[in-house]
């Protein structure tokens, strides 16, 4: 079976392509902005214009525009290729990506902090195999600080929230879906919801 993984939420723009398991290929770029010029010229640049049986897209949290892009553009997919959609929190491809770093990290309990928008940060912790302890919050770098942390901290955000603080190990990356199959199934969700992690910027009128 193969599989789709695509990953917006972020800077990154990022997309793998998996059969019974192996990658077959992978697009990486951080882009900041453009992923609605880039997505699609990535994915039909995999074997076979990435067709899959299956397609996983990223549910946030993260860019409000960057999410809507994924979701829309796996929504699509999976009506052409008459594939299953399924969508993951973006902060548990981080924290899967920091258990398959050389094996150092495989049975410790990591924090994931990524960029929040609006001068905050993202936070969650996660347990060893992966799974959340925590909600995803939106904090003020400060607060996030003061939190309680695992010493094993990775996102793009992972080295300011651990400055000054001795003996925590960091990983400072972005998302890649390449990891997408690393992801626990108990975080796969058949819900395509947007998991924006904070209130939108712009709220419609009252009547």
């Amino acid at each position: 079976m193969r599989i789709l993984v695509i990953e917006t939420a972020t800077e990154a723009c990022s997309v793998a392509l998996f059969d019974g398991g192996e990658l077959l290929d992978a697009r990486h770029e951080v882009l900041g902005r453009g992923h609605a010029e880039r997505l699609v010229p990535m994915i039909a640049q995999l074997p076979g214009k990435g067709q899959a049986d299956s397609v996983r897209v990223s549910l946030g949290p993260g860019s409000f525009t960057g999410i809507r892009i994924g979701l829309a553009v796996a929504q699509a997919l999976g009506i052409a290729w008459q594939a299953k959609v399924q969508g993951y929190p973006t902060l548990a491809l981080l924290a899967a990506m920091a258990r398959q770093d050389g094996g150092e990290h495989v049975g410790d309990a990591v924090t994931v902090c990524t960029n929040g928008g609006h001068g905050e940060w993202f936070v969650q912790n996660f347990d060893s195999s992966g799974h959340p302890e925590t909600e995803p919050i939106s904090l003020p770098p400060q607060t996030a600080q003061t939190r309680d942390n695992h010493c094993v901290v990775i996102g793009g955000k992972a080295a300011e929230l651990a400055a000054g603080r001795a003996g925590f190990s960091v990983l400072d990356c972005l998302p890649d879906a390449r990891h997408g199959l690393a992801l626990p199934s108990a975080v796969l969700s058949d819900t395509l919801a947007p998991l924006y992690g904070r209130e939108p910027d712009a709220k419609p009128a009252s009547p």
